[in-house]
């Protein structure tokens, strides 16, 4: 008498394979996610300059580290107006134009860079060109103590992270935006600013025109 046997049906393979490639992959689009996040990687603002466009400049309100002096005239009474409550956004500045310097106490360029700075400051300050520090990634006392010792009498702002150089696109400092009186970047200079881009780029905050953006001096990457 013949027996019949019942086939057995292999074992299901366990998934493991699988779900630990899912991680892997998820873990691999977090950390490029984070990478862009943390960094300076948006360049819309160059890509326009390029273009020989004035794209409109990231807003900001930020406290007000040092009040300064402001320029004269109309641009001086807009300046002031914006400083009076000890916060500072880019938007009460419409109808002034601005140099806005990044820059922290801990960068070398940055202090080479004061002396045109301070220079430039106080020849385009009569003309109405609003100079202003953002100061990034920095300890309120040690940003205020560079302030003084390299003689900057223009206003400062201070960003204690790096949000704000992150929305313009900022890889590292010291960078300056010139920006016009309806609030559009008009230039950009990408390191240490020499006086001569700082004539060029103030100029331009007067004018509208556009002079893209240029290579400065030494710079200090913080990425």
């Amino acid at each position: 008498m013949s027996t019949q046997s019942t086939p057995v049906s292999a074992p299901r393979r366990p998934h493991t394979g699988r779900w630990a490639a899912a991680f892997v992959v998820a873990a691999f689009l977090a950390l490029l996610a984070y990478g862009l996040a943390s960094k300076g990687t948006d360049d819309r603002i160059d890509r326009a300059l390029e273009q020989g466009k004035a794209p409109a400049a990231p807003g900001f309100s930020l406290e007000v580290l040092e009040p300064g002096a402001p320029p004269a005239g109309r641009s001086g009474a807009i300046v002031q107006r914006a400083l009076s409550d000890g916060k500072l956004s880019l938007s009460e500045l419409r109808g002034a134009p601005v140099v806005l310097n990044l820059w922290a106490s801990w960068c070398t360029p940055c202090r080479a860079e004061s002396k045109p700075l301070e220079e430039a400051s106080r020849q385009w300050g009569p003309r109405g060109v609003a100079y202003v520090g953002l100061d990034i990634q920095d300890l309120r006392g040690d940003a205020r103590r560079f302030l003084h010792e390299q003689g900057l009498t223009y206003p400062s702002v201070r960003d204690s992270g790096r949000g704000t150089a992150n929305n313009y696109g900022a890889t590292g400092i010291p960078e300056t935006f010139f920006i016009g009186r309806r609030g559009r970047v008009v230039g950009h200079v990408v390191g240490a600013a020499n006086a001569e881009q700082l004539r060029l780029g103030s100029q331009a905050t007067l004018t509208g025109e556009v002079v893209g953006r240029s290579a400065g001096g030494a710079s200090f990457d913080v990425r």
